[in-house]
């Protein structure tokens, strides 16, 4: 059976609270688990593709995705 990324994610088995944290809450433990996560690339893509416009995927926020993505589509 093939592995799929999410089930190599460091975030497997979290609570979604964190990587969906209030707007008045900082997302510093989601981008911490990100930064040691294997397959930041692979979530960050599937955001994309989905067009995902809340939470922290990838190890980034909306507002950096929404950059990222104008940043690439002007590109």
């Amino acid at each position: 059976m093939r592995s799929t990324w999410r089930e190599k994610a460091a975030c497997r088995g979290l609570g979604p609270a964190v990587f969906f944290p209030a707007p008045s809450e900082p997302a510093t433990e989601a981008y911490s688990i990100c930064r040691g996560c294997p397959v930041t690339a692979e979530c960050l893509a599937y955001a994309f593709d989905h067009r995902i416009t809340y939470g922290v995927w990838g190890g980034m926020s909306v507002r950096r995705r929404r950059a990222l993505r104008r940043y690439r589509e002007a590109s």
